[in-house]
């Protein structure tokens, strides 16, 4: 489908543009007005997230109020444990607590997988037609998932955790157990994403938030074959696949089919395409710090790396936008990226 912006779709299908296209992870959220006041008007996070009228709202606001070129569907990565049977409850300022994570390895088998959890998760799936109305042909819409591994982490772990130490002992202890739980969690990601997009979702971007935390040779065992099954089934759509502090990895990413790559701001971009190739498609780095600074600095680290990424680039910050930061730079950041010509 052809939008009134079209741009990031045009970079994502290798096709030259004049400028980089910009969105912001965590875009629609607490720097926005319009979400904050939506949030307080709903008893709970989980509240939110299940209600596609105002999802639609909250998505939509970056693309009306920032003047981002897409927007990225108001979710979170945790409704796939949910619905697989894992509860959890968002706590202020502690983040996701789950009240039964897996303890043992018969846990897992209680568990449901694949087509059997997109039931559950139908309140997604609406959300993405009232955004898709509210977006009225103007932009694509990103739809996003957790990769098997990070939603492994949580469901290990029980919270979210600075080591994770319970789930990678987890991998140490029941590898077999380990290698089940992650195939029916990979099971669960394609049902989702596949949903998605036959919804209307135009891009998919796959967040390993978690992916640095383990060894290469873990990575590879654990991770890589299951990531392959997920961005193979959604061949044919436009796939971004973002996995954060995992630099040690990049090569065995080779074996990955993906359209882009998300870099976190501490992953040179020369190491990345000295890896992968020069035609690379590169989201990211910018420091997510860096918009602390003045509107003059910002402008200077904008244009710094547009230059250095070069062409084949969607401007993004190398995770998500912090939640103090002033929404008025991050608008300053985005029109300066929008004033750009290659």
């Amino acid at each position: 489908m052809a939008y009134d912006n079209n741009l990031l779709l045009d970079v994502l299908n290798g096709k030259e543009v004049s400028r980089p296209p910009i969105w912001v992870m965590r875009q629609a959220g607490r720097i926005l007005p319009g979400y904050r006041e939506i949030r307080a008007s709903v008893p709970s996070f989980k509240h939110l997230v299940k209600r596609p009228d105002l999802i639609s709202i909250v998505t939509v606001e970056p693309l009306d109020v920032l003047g981002v070129d897409a927007a990225i569907l108001f979710s979170d990565i945790l409704v796939i444990p949910e619905a697989m049977g894992v509860d959890y409850e968002i706590v202020e300022k502690k983040g996701p607590v789950f009240d039964n994570p897996i303890q043992q390895v018969s846990d897992i088998d209680k568990l449901k997988s694949g087509d059997d959890c997109l039931a559950d998760l139908s309140y997604v799936f609406e959300s993405i037609g009232a955004t898709k109305t509210r977006i009225a042909g103007r932009n694509p819409l990103i739809g996003f998932a957790g990769a098997p591994w990070t939603l492994f982490a949580y469901m290990i772990e029980g919270s979210g955790s600075k080591t994770f130490a319970k789930a990678r002992r987890f991998l140490y202890e029941e590898p077999e157990a380990s290698h089940k739980l992650m195939g029916m969690i990979t099971d669960t990601i394609i049902s989702y994403a596949k949903e998605k997009v036959r919804c209307g979702c135009d891009v998919i971007q796959l967040f390993d938030s978690w992916a640095g935390m383990l060894t290469v040779n873990q990575y590879e065992t654990f991770c890589i074959p299951y990531i392959k099954r997920i961005l193979e089934a959604l061949e044919g759509t436009p796939r971004i696949f973002f996995p954060k502090g995992a630099w040690s990895s990049v090569p065995s990413f080779k074996a990955l089919d993906f359209e882009a790559i998300s870099v976190d701001w501490k992953t040179p971009i020369d190491y990345i395409r000295g890896h992968l190739g020069g035609d690379q498609i590169i989201q990211g780095n910018l420091d997510p710090a860096a918009m602390y600074g003045s509107k003059a600095d910002i402008t200077t680290v904008v244009n710094d790396k547009i230059a250095e990424v070069g062409k084949r680039h969607i401007f993004n910050l190398g995770h998500g936008v912090y939640p103090d930061t002033d929404a008025a730079h991050v608008k300053h950041m985005i029109d300066t990226v929008k004033a750009y010509k290659y």
